[in-house]
């Protein structure tokens, strides 16, 4: 059966070269990087490589790149170790209303401990309102976490504005969830105004169970793990090094595509988009209109117009994740149909989809039940092709209307 795999956001493939890598390190180079025999060296070393590689895309000290689990670790480490680190400064913290749960959760156990939490709400399209964080800001505010691609709808937020607002308060942190920015978009300029950042390798074509958070050098954590001090008493833990050395290898290919990889999926996410929104009724977008869903608006578009110009708002929307609303179709159903034809789809956020309840993000955005029981994430890769999402489009357009005929009996 043909295989299209749209849940990117959710994980990728391991790309070939990061698994031989990967293979290799976990049968040849297999030390500790503690030991000091000639393995342990090795390992070692590799694990210097991949953090210069790593701190190089990310345009900072190799000395500020903390290796992790992965992205839900590294949030954990991120929100919970400055609290406790400045609790004494103060003890009020800003979240967005649309975070990953890695992050909500962390917020709400903080609550629970005493820590006062304001959640900054976002407009119909998922962005923040930068007035509200400017008013929710006060003078005992230690820290402010919020994303930098919505892993829902793809909304990029505002982050370096945001950064100018925070840091008028002295003693500020500024913590972002970079996991579905990496490799999707350019992150250095932004970095200047932030002070950790968090990132995985699963997201990236890497291998799963590592990540990284980088932490601006004048911050001061609390370790949330006790041990044997690794990772210069961040992050005790004996360290993944095959993990890390498949992480760095990702990153250097992520880096060294990132406006081709960016490009294709733009042209992809484009065709997706207006081809459903034109050719199957009763769809709504669901994040950034983008110019397609303007021009859909005025009726200035046909299905078949000669060079289709209306695009994505690059500065707006992440170029991998699409997520459309199909009116009077669960969205459970309509995967478990596309999965029968090899498509392979998702409702929301693979960590939170195994919960009952509606998307607090789709929620957060003012969305119907409707919109919210009908929604689909697309998440695309740079390795799909325009005749993959022809052929999408195609089963869509048959299942969603078997799907509606049937309800409606």
């Amino acid at each position: 059966m043909r295989e299209i795999y749209l849940d990117n956001s959710a994980t990728t493939r391991v790309s070939d070269r990061v698994a031989q890598i990967v293979y290799h390190v976990m049968t040849q180079q297999y030390g500790n990087p503690s030991s000091l025999h000639r393995k342990g060296i090795e390992a070692e070393k590799i694990m210097r490589k991949a953090r210069e590689t790593i701190a190089h895309a990310l345009g900072v000290k190799p000395s500020e790149v903390y290796f992790t689990s992965g992205g839900t670790e590294s949030n954990n480490l991120a929100i919970k170790g400055t609290a406790y680190s400045m609790r004494r400064m103060g003890n009020h913290l800003i979240t967005t209303s649309v975070e990953h749960p890695s992050v909500l959760d962390t917020f709400k156990q903080l609550e629970k401990e005493g820590f006062c939490v304001t959640y900054l709400g976002v407009n119909k399209e998922g962005f923040i309102e930068l007035d509200e964080l400017q008013k929710a800001l006060r003078k005992d505010t230690i820290l402010v976490s919020i994303m930098y691609v919505n892993n829902e709808v793809g909304s990029i937020q505002p982050v370096e504005e945001a950064a100018d607002h925070i840091h008028r308060n002295k003693n500020t942190i500024f913590h972002v969830d970079a996991v579905q920015a990496l490799g999707k978009i350019p992150l250095v300029p932004a970095l200047k105004g932030i002070d950790m950042l968090s990132i995985s390798g699963h997201k990236i074509y890497g291998p799963k169970g590592i990540g990284a958070l980088f932490v601006r050098e004048n911050v001061k954590l609390y370790p949330i793990f006790n041990g044997g001090g690794q990772e210069r008493g961040i992050r005790s833990g004996t360290e993944n090094v095959p993990g890390i050395a498949g992480f760095g290898a990702a990153v250097e290919d992520a880096m060294n595509s990132l406006f081709e990889w960016r490009r294709t999926m733009e042209e992809l996410k484009n065709r997706l988009c207006r081809r459903i929104l034109e050719e199957i009724p009763d769809t709504v977008l669901n994040g950034p209109r983008g110019d397609y869903s303007r021009a859909l608006e005025k009726n200035s578009l046909s299905s078949d117009a000669e060079g289709f110009s209306a695009s994505i708002n690059v500065h707006d929307a992440a170029p991998h994740i699409l997520n459309i609303s199909f009116l009077g179709v669960r969205g459970e159903i309509l995967l478990h149909s596309l999965e029968s034809h090899g498509i392979y789809v998702s409702t929301g956020s693979a960590c939170s989809s195994n919960k009952s309840g509606k998307s607090h993000v789709l929620s957060a955005m003012g969305k119907t039940a409707e919109e919210i029981d009908g929604a689909i994430r697309f998440s695309l890769s740079p390795f799909l092709t325009l005749e993959d999402i022809d052929y999408t489009v195609e089963i869509l357009k048959k299942e969603v209307a078997e799907i509606r005929k049937f309800v409606r009996r």
